[in-house]
């Protein structure tokens, strides 16, 4: 269990320390709210309009969308510590140390994951002065939201073990990164999409944890929110389980 609080205070303390991340990872999906849900909540201000998302007006229907994109696109980087950990040698301290390598890959996943959840929180204390939507549905928003952290830094973590290189695990971060977020449904209904790309949507785990999201916070949603619970917590632990079992049997030369 040591081991495990080890960690995971470990990287939550990088973080901390680490200020210009704290203020871009926050000013990012910030950023996105005041220049893209602004821009077209005023440009879809029409009855038709608030029929398309839901009965709300777009900017209310973009932030369960923010929310989950903010924890996601941090929980999926956090990979990057993972290679600079190997340039530096604590990655080869971790494997040879007489410790489970499990429960240290799991506790470094759990770090990241709080971490995640926490710029997520954020986002969403402040969205509630802006939109409308449900502040008494916090918990299992918290719930979606650390279940979706843990699947995204297990996975993250999965291709940096995989890597050496920081800027060729920042490039493939960035052509999935994209295609996720838009394939989610955070931004329009997937109904809109045309029928082959609704296969990407539904096989996309962030899907799931937006739909959820909406469902609490604005009282909408696609899917049953057991459908969503349930294929998240299915996913979270398929990753989870891969991402410990690459750092069982990691190797660093």
């Amino acid at each position: 269990m040591n081991v495990i609080i080890t960690m995971a205070y470990r990287q939550i303390l990088r973080f901390l320390r680490a200020r210009s991340r704290v203020v871009g990872t926050i000013l990012h999906p910030i950023i996105w709210i005041a220049f893209f849900g602004l821009g077209w909540s005023r440009a879809l201000n029409f009855p038709q309009a608030r029929e398309i998302f839901g009965g709300v007006d777009y900017l209310t229907y973009l932030v369960p969308g923010i929310v989950a994109i903010t924890i996601f696109t941090t929980s999926f980087m956090s990979g990057v510590s993972v290679i600079v950990d190997k340039d530096y040698g604590f990655l080869k301290e971790i494997l040879v140390a007489p410790v489970s390598r499990s429960k240290a890959i799991f506790g470094r996943i759990l770090g990241d994951s709080v971490t995640s959840l926490l710029r997520g929180m954020i986002i969403l204390t402040i969205c509630m002065f802006i939109a409308s939507i449900n502040v008494s549905a916090i918990i299992p928003v918290l719930i979606l939201g650390i279940l979706l952290a843990w699947t995204f830094s297990s996975i993250g973590i999965t291709f940096a073990l995989r890597m050496s290189s920081l800027e060729g695990f920042g490039l493939i971060m960035n052509t999935l990164t994209l295609p996720l977020m838009f394939l989610s449904g955070a931004f329009y209904p997937i109904d809109a999409l045309p029928s082959w790309i609704k296969i990407f949507s539904y096989i996309n785990p962030l899907t799931y944890a937006v739909d959820g999201m909406r469902y609490f916070l604005i009282g909408t949603s696609k899917f049953s929110i057991v459908v969503d619970f349930a294929v998240l917590v299915v996913l979270c632990a398929v990753s989870l389980l891969i991402g410990m079992h690459s750092f069982e049997k990691a190797t660093i030369e």
